[in-house]
């Protein structure tokens, strides 16, 4: 981010939490934020600690303005996050601290905070996800310091049903967001040979992720491979560039198209969320003509967002990604896509340009036409 776009916060004031009714006094207070409140948010109750605390050194973004953001925000996120299974991510001494993922949820939990127990494997047990369902929890996950939220790409009601197809575009330095932007634009273009409809948004890091809704019967046995068959198609297409396979050494000045996100044991960060960056910035859903703007000027701040804009974007254009909500669509049925072949894909796509294209019309043919009978003179 550029110096004249550096944002500084301020430690006050926390509009959205004084919104809530306390019923307790606050513990202590300092710059006229309390530090820690028993509030009320929609009927539970529930304690806030330590919200002077700075968990982005560099922006002085502190516990409280982090709650404060996923207060404002919560009617846009909530829809995307409710029934999914939900990894925490824990920064309790801030950005530059250790961190831990959070899969089973603390057994010190409010009693109203919803779970999905859910077979894992490799712990041969039951592991009992949050369901960010909320404002409440979304409030109380917020108070644990989980800077990021990362959802499956299943319901917990049918675990075993991608709602969507993802991919992660990771860029290697010294390639930034703006070569991301020249392979989403090669996806979005794939996807519309089959008639599917993609959406954008920022990893909020350094990358860009390609969302395609699909909302109907599938499993990962299909998904993984289709998008592994994909990666490889573009790997094979653009070599100087692309690069399906994740050992750090194939990834300079290249992006990485990670395919494997769609795995049931694996979760992506979800739309809205903070990243625990040196800035505040947010995984923002963005329009596809941002996108090629951003490859066209090769400016990578285009895309680079963080808490306040994200508010100030949801005001001015609603949530960009809504249709990732409901949008019901297919991916197509192609020979040997099982196997993750590249040639799959592209077999599909020789076919579906093949229906594109408009069939020649046949000319009609004007009636002949009768021979005028010419009178004789007599």
């Amino acid at each position: 981010m550029s110096p004249a776009t550096v944002r500084q916060y301020t430690r006050s004031p926390y509009v959205s939490l004084d919104s809530f009714p306390r019923i307790e006094q606050p513990v202590g207070k300092r710059g006229g934020v309390s530090k820690g409140q028993i509030v009320e948010v929609d009927g539970r109750k529930l304690s806030l600690t330590n919200l002077d605390k700075v968990l982005y050194p560099e922006a002085g973004f502190t516990k409280g303005q982090i709650i404060d953001y996923y207060v404002r925000v919560a009617p846009v996120l909530l829809p995307h996050f409710a029934g999914h299974p939900l990894t925490l991510k824990r920064y309790p001494g801030g950005v530059n601290q250790q961190y831990f993922y959070e899969k089973n949820a603390p057994s010190h939990r409010p009693d109203w905070v919803k779970v999905a127990p859910i077979w894992s494997e490799g712990n041969n047990r039951n592991v009992n996800y949050v369901l960010l369902n909320d404002l409440p929890t979304l409030v109380w996950v917020a108070n644990l310091a989980s800077i990021e939220l990362h959802p499956s790409l299943s319901l917990a009601k049918d675990i075993d049903c991608p709602q969507m197809i993802v991919f992660d575009l990771d860029p290697g330095p010294p390639a930034t967001i703006v070569e991301c932007s020249q392979v989403g634009i090669w996806l979005r273009d794939i996807f519309a040979h089959f008639g599917l409809k993609s959406f954008p948004k920022t990893s909020g890091s350094k990358g860009l992720q390609v969302y395609v809704p699909l909302h109907t019967s599938t499993s990962y046995d299909e998904t993984k491979p289709f998008a592994h068959a994909l990666a490889r198609l573009l790997e094979n297409e653009h070599k100087d560039l692309v690069v399906s396979d994740m050992k750090k050494s194939l990834r300079t000045n290249k992006v990485l198209v990670d395919w494997s996100q769609n795995d049931e044991h694996k979760t992506t960060v979800g739309v809205y969320s903070l990243r625990a960056k040196e800035r505040p910035t947010v995984s923002t859903p963005v329009k596809w003509d941002e996108v090629e703007i951003c490859l066209k000027k090769r400016d990578p701040n285009l895309l680079v967002f963080e808490a306040s804009q994200v508010l100030d974007r949801v005001e001015k254009m609603g949530d960009l990604f809504e249709p990732v909500l409901t949008l019901k669509q297919k991916l197509p049925k192609l020979a040997g896509i099982e196997a993750s072949q590249p040639e799959a894909i592209s077999r599909g796509l020789e076919i579906a340009a093949q229906a594109d294209e408009p069939r020649p019309s046949r000319k009609k043919t004007a009636p002949a036409k009768k021979a005028a009978s010419r009178k004789r003179k007599v």
